[in-house]
């Protein structure tokens, strides 16, 4: 919607300049009605024909004027008692009167906006001009007499025209009448108040942030997703050429009638904001393949979508509009067109914070747009839990909190798309929120991520929020993580929570201008070129299942095990010494080895036909001249002659346990029976790889006798690495 500021600077009144109609005005005459009654709430409709009065000052109907009052009384700020220099009654939480025009509804509620930014500069004049002590008006009246000063000063003071008469409400008018009477001094007393102030407009007096959203919230442009379930993205651009739209590459170029792709989600398209009007002509609004809704509230969708596995299903928790609802229904049935085998993935809302006739109506605005995996669930959020049979697919919760809308440059607009309550219109008037109202909204926070993260088979909570407070973003996830991995080290219950932040879809190339990352997560700034918003996406971390020796080890190490199987070795240390073993093995492949190895404490042994060995020493190795059996031959007799040994031999009762482990497990105490070098070359070992230090090891062994392995003419004199025959 186009606007325009009057000369004061500050006005939001919507452009008095003749309306363009549309193609169907033109045919019947008649105001378009794109949308049928049951969805006028999702999507905003055309403009209807605007009463214009002879001084080119638009006539607002005497029902806008009492619906706006009726939002400041719910709104005003109320300083105390000694303060109070007008009294607007107690009243507070009035029911707001029905309006079914929906553009009409708009301004009602910009309206009270702007009254309530000027509300202590419209108190002084009031006083200032006598008019608030010299006019028999009830306290309950003074709402009513805030805005229509408001709308009088912004119309230069200029008389209002009345031309439908059925139309008249008769409290408005008397209000009117008494305004009228004492335009001179409240014109008077507004200038003394500029004057007092040194401002060229009152637009001036207002905080800094306030006078920079206010700016951009009429250069913002346009931001419409593609339907999916009613079209492509092809033939929506396809559709825009044709009526006479060009394409271009950055939001940057847009002027007039151009268009171009998002920076950071592929399905949106970005218009100017002069070109709402426009829009209507190519019927894509009214035929649901074009969604006009703010980029902030289609990232979270998009990154869902981008999370979603194959199989799954997804909760959306929060303060949404249908809209939301819609886009992140066709952007996962758009997902499961390429997987036709998979089930239907199933978005399921909970709505328990929406009225029975906004219920009705996102069920009426589901089925118009034929959304076929939408379930609602009316349960509070808190209630429900992974044990609910609805919920045992899900694995992807939405959470879009209520928050503060601080990042918001034109938050009438986003509250009326979005379906908002509307009790921080004071606040966002003012561009500060109450330290209470703060805290009370990241208490509730909170307990929504607090929640999501408990769910067991959830794999991701993508978490957003409309504000530029740290308190409601970073701070709130950081804190909810810290808690879910307390609790995971606990165990319990919450051992399942267990998420750290995942890296957010919007890495790209193509990263818009104004958007940057704060550590994991993704912050969209505020700028002329759209709102800020808040993006964190939450994965589960997997889970890693510890084999038991690991287990014991590690509580062994701690001291909390009375050494119990220490001694066993770990999956991992199993692992490395087979792998190491292998490797050995491979540096000598043609000569076949024997590996004995014995382990045991050292300590003195009886016996005196005992032989000692110590852990550092080996077997010499011997080489059979050639009149003797063939290596191989003599090898295996050796082998079966140590094996019977071994088993014939009974240790006496002190005699130290002898234990033969495997080779894989051999480290530095090993047996080789090797074909040796001639008797005159000593024996030299191959430098080993660093081996791990054991103790020494001391064997008392019964004698052993090797029948026949040597010949009768020789005669052994001494049996070791040096030893020697003699005939």
């Amino acid at each position: 919607m186009v606007r325009s500021k009057s000369v004061a600077g500050h006005s939001n009144r919507p452009s008095t300049s003749k309306p363009k109609k549309t193609g169907s005005q033109i045919a019947s005459g008649k105001d378009l009605t794109p949308l049928d009654g049951t969805v006028c709430s999702l999507i905003p409709s055309a403009f209807p024909e605007l009463q214009i009065s002879g001084q080119c000052h638009l006539e607002f109907s005497d029902k806008v004027y009492l619906l706006a009052s009726a939002i400041f009384q719910n709104n005003h700020m109320e300083k105390p008692a000694a303060h109070r220099l007008v009294n607007y009654g107690q009243e507070r939480g009035i029911a707001l009167p029905e309006l079914k025009d929906e553009e009409m509804q708009r301004w009602a509620y910009e309206l009270a906006f702007n009254t309530l930014k000027y509300q202590e500069l419209l108190e002084d004049i009031m006083i200032d001009s006598g008019f608030y002590f010299t006019q028999p008006m009830e306290k309950e009246q003074m709402g009513l007499v805030a805005i229509l000063l408001y709308d009088f000063q912004d119309r230069k003071f200029l008389p209002w025209e009345h031309k439908g008469e059925e139309n008249i409400i008769q409290e408005v008018r008397e209000v009117k009448n008494i305004l009228l009477r004492f335009k001179t001094k409240l014109a008077a007393s507004l200038a003394r108040c500029r004057i007092k102030h040194d401002v060229l407009s009152i637009e001036c007096i207002l905080p800094e942030s306030v006078k920079i959203k206010q700016g951009r919230s009429s250069s913002l442009p346009l931001y419409a997703w593609v339907n999916t379930l009613r079209s492509s993205h092809d033939e929506v651009q396809s559709i825009l050429k044709c009526a006479g739209f060009s394409e271009v590459n950055s939001v940057g170029e847009l002027e007039g009638k151009t268009f171009c792709q998002d920076a950071h989600c592929r399905d949106i398209l970005v218009f100017p904001a002069q070109m709402k009007a426009q829009l209507y002509f190519t019927k894509l609004i009214s035929d649901y393949k074009l969604i006009i809704q703010d980029k902030a509230c289609s990232l979270g969708p998009y990154a869902v979508c981008s999370e979603l596995p194959e199989e799954g299903d997804v909760l959306m928790v929060g303060c949404f509009s249908g809209l939301t609802v819609l886009h992140t229904a066709s952007l996962i049935a758009e997902k499961r067109k390429s997987n036709s085998n998979h089930s239907q993935q199933t978005v399921y809302v909970c709505v328990s914070n929406l009225t029975d006739g906004q219920r009705e109506e996102l069920q009426q605005a589901i089925s118009a747009m034929g959304c076929k995996n939408v379930k609602l669930i009316s349960d509070v959020f808190q209630s429900l839990s992974g044990e609910d049979k609805r919920l045992q697919k899900v694995c992807i919760i939405l959470l879009t909190p209520k928050c503060s809308l601080s990042a918001v440059s034109n938050p009438v607009e986003f509250i009326l798309q979005e379906n908002i309550d509307t009790d921080l219109l004071q606040d966002l008037s003012r561009g500060s929120l109450a330290r209470s109202k703060l805290e009370a909204l990241v208490a509730e926070q909170t307990k929504d991520i607090d929640h999501a993260l408990k769910f067991p088979k959830v794999l991701a909570v993508v978490y957003t929020t409309c504000s530029s407070y740290s308190e409601e973003n970073e701070e709130v996830v950081n804190r909810a993580l810290d808690q879910a991995k307390g609790h995971s080290e606990q165990g319990g219950e919450a051992k399942q929570a267990n998420f750290r932040p995942g890296l957010h879809v919007f890495n790209s190339h193509n990263q818009a201008a104004g958007s940057e990352e704060t550590g994991p997560f993704f912050m969209l700034e505020p700028s002329d070129h759209s709102n800020g918003c808040f993006l964190a996406v939450l994965t589960r971390e997997p889970e890693i299942k510890e084999d038991p020796q690991e287990v014991l080890a590690r509580a062994n190490a701690k001291g909390l095990l009375d050494k119990i199987n220490c001694n066993q070795p770990t999956r991992k240390e199993n692992h490395r010494q087979t792998k190491k073993m292998k490797k050995t093995s491979c540096t000598h492949p043609s000569q076949p080895q024997l590996s004995v190895t014995f382990q045991s404490k050292h300590k003195e042994m009886k016996g005196s036909n005992s032989t000692t060995w110590c852990g550092h020493h080996e077997f010499a190795n011997r080489r059979l001249s050639s009149q003797g059996k063939p290596e191989a031959l003599c090898l295996q007799g050796l082998k079966n002659t140590l094996t019977s040994s071994f088993s014939a031999y009974k240790p006496e009762k002190n005699t130290l346990t002898k234990r033969i482990t495997p080779a894989s497990q051999t480290v530095a105490s090993t047996t080789t029976l090797l074909p040796a070098p001639p008797p005159t070359t000593p024996v030299v070992r191959p430098r080993r790889a660093r081996q791990e230090e054991l103790k020494p090891v001391v064997l008392v062994l019964p004698p052993v006798h090797f029948p026949q392995l040597f010949p009768p003419k020789h005669k052994r004199t001494g049996f070791g690495p040096n030893d020697s025959y003699s005939k």
